[in-house]
């Protein structure tokens, strides 16, 4: 059928009319995409870049490496050594949480955990997941490819020589801030400074481009301490013994260069791994030699001689009557184990006579035992810088009453650390010059400061050596070849209502080679049991702390070629033995 004129009109101008719209639409459009090229790329390029580059540029830390601690010969005690820590960007994996099963898994965390970890801190950008990771296992975080999911390079602190160190060394927190010991006493020193750089990534976390560095990193300085490792491990090793033979307590070890005032061990026990965090109790990483104070009984009795001989009225020979075995100053009666009737100031501290000590003491104006106890270092720091090192308790002598002066003359009264007591020695053994207590290694002898007459050194180190000799209370402090000075402390310790008759402090504090003092060293054992080898009788300084002292400073002697200054009292057999070698 064919269409009228018409019809066909009107078809095709409605054609052309439908033509021309979708014509007109189609360039209206071209022109809309084009005006909106036009303005992507010249006004709103600036902005658009920019939120390009916040989605894949990042400003990542550089980690600084903390610097190391060696002993005084370069050995190491604590390193630095690199380790990844895994973290995520909350926001960003939550996109993402399809992966989260398999995230889960690879770190080998509970999934729901991790999935409330995330979800709850959807308002940060930065989250931990691990801490510390070898960087090997890492690497296989990593290589998941699980977008929000990054690695930062961390370090984590290493201690080669684990608990034999431990107490002097100290150690970090997971951030490698210094906690305790010589890594919070030197953390200044020690602790680096992070830096920082901009970089580009994709959406794996991958690094594609280094932009540029914004603070290059500062890495921390070494510090070499004064520690001999040899005779640290010596020091741990016997205190050890000791404790374990007598079921003790606690216990600690210190050893003095006479000549620098350097540390060259500090021990204690019980004692910890700071490589092992769960380790990380107070309990067990206090540093006992340094923080905690003792009545150090008898081990005080050579300073009130020193006092003695230092204000003229007595000399090395002076006689007292200890006669009948006893003294009484008010109420309280001083007594000797035996009557040992008149007796001069080397027996008073060889067999260690309270009532020697006390009339000796009771003669002395107050102020003068004041002086000398002050001028060695009691009552106060002594000055090594070591973190929470306590000054001890010496009250001024404007309290003192006679009894009070009793007491204290045979180490009661008066309370002291470790440390203290080693820092007395030594400058004693220093002929009355008091260096002060370093911890670094120092590269020669300090000047220090005279405090003592170097002839009332001289004299009381002589006095002292009747100590240890046959007779003395401290016959185990002996050591062959080597002429010993020193005392035995043997005090019972402090309790609820006057004091404990089996629980007691047991003290020897020496010095070697006496001709001429090289090492000072004080050995404290904290309740030990009773000696089973004297038939159960209750353990003293001289059973228990002298033979330690004696092991410790007979492989120190000669681990630093000290010679011997006794060797007309060495057996034959020995210096025979001595010369065939192996």
């Amino acid at each position: 059928m064919k269409l009228r004129p018409s019809e066909s009109d009107a078809q095709a101008k409605s054609y052309r009319w439908r033509s021309t719209l979708v014509l007109g639409l189609v360039a209206l459009g071209a022109v809309g995409l084009a005006a909106r090229a036009i303005e992507l790329q010249l006004v709103d390029h600036g902005f658009l870049a920019k939120q390009g580059d916040d989605r894949s540029m990042r400003v990542v830390k550089i980690a600084a490496h903390r610097g190391a601690i060696t002993d005084r010969y370069g050995e190491p005690l604590a390193l630095s050594t690199p380790v990844d820590s895994v973290w995520a960007n909350p926001q960003e994996l939550d996109d993402n949480i399809d992966q989260l099963p398999k995230l889960a898994r690879a770190l080998k965390q509970d999934q729901e955990t991790l999935a409330r970890r995330i979800t709850s801190n959807l308002d940060r950008e930065f989250l931990y997941l691990v801490r510390h990771m070898p960087p090997d296992q890492a690497a296989r975080i990593k290589a998941l490819g699980i977008p929000g999911v990054y690695l930062m390079r961390e370090y984590r602190r290493y201690y080669p020589a684990g608990e034999v160190a431990g107490h002097v060394v100290g150690f970090t927190t997971v951030d490698d801030q210094g906690q305790e010991g010589l890594e919070l006493g030197y953390d200044q020193l020690l602790n680096g400074e992070d830096g920082a750089k901009r970089v580009i990534q994709d959406m794996y976390g991958r690094y594609v481009e280094n932009v540029e560095s914004i603070r290059a990193p500062r890495p921390g300085g070494d510090l070499v301490s004064s520690i001999d490792l040899r005779i640290q491990y010596l020091a741990y090793r016997e205190l050890k013994s000791a404790m374990q033979e007598y079921s003790a307590r606690a216990g600690s070890v210190i050893v003095i260069d006479v000549d620098t005032g350097e540390v060259l061990a500090m021990v204690n026990q019980p004692s910890y791994n700071p490589n092992d965090r769960e380790q990380l109790k107070p309990d067990l990483y206090r540093n006992r030699a340094a923080t905690d104070i003792f009545e150090p009984g008898s081990s005080i009795k050579p300073f009130i001689i020193a006092a003695a001989l230092a204000s003229g009225q007595y000399r090395p020979d002076s006689v007292v009557d200890t006669s009948p075995g006893f003294v009484k100053v008010g109420i309280k009666v001083f007594e000797d184990e035996h009557d040992l009737g008149a007796i001069d100031l080397a027996t008073i501290l060889a067999k260690s006579s309270n009532v020697g000590t006390a009339k000796v003491a009771l003669s002395l104006k107050p102020e003068q035992i004041w002086n000398t106890l002050t001028s060695l270092g009691f009552g106060r720091v002594t000055g090594s810088g070591f973190p929470g090192e306590s000054a001890g308790m010496l009250s001024n002598y404007s309290h003192w009453r006679p009894i009070g002066i009793a007491t204290l003359s045979h180490g009661y009264g008066i309370s002291v650390t470790p440390l203290q007591l080693a820092h007395a020695y030594a400058t004693i053994g220093a002929g009355g010059v008091m260096r002060p207590i370093s911890f670094e290694r120092l590269s020669g002898p300090v000047p220090g400061e005279r405090v003592l007459d170097p002839k009332v050194c001289s004299e009381l180190i002589q006095l002292m050596e009747q100590v240890v000799e046959k007779g003395g209370t401290a016959v185990r402090a002996s050591i062959i070849g080597y002429r010993v000075s020193g005392k035995t402390g043997t005090a019972f310790k402090s309790i609820a209502g006057g004091y404990s008759t089996d629980r007691i402090m047991a003290v020897f504090a020496g010095l070697v080679p006496a001709s001429h003092p090289k090492l000072a060293t004080v050995v404290v054992i904290d309740e030990p049991s009773r000696d089973v080898q004297q038939g159960g009788t209750l353990a003293q300084g001289g059973t228990v702390a002298a033979p330690v002292f004696s092991n410790v400073m007979s492989g120190a002697l000669r681990l630093m070629d000290i010679p011997p200054d006794d060797l007309q009292n060495v057996p034959a057999t020995t210096l025979v033995q001595a010369n065939e070698g192996p």
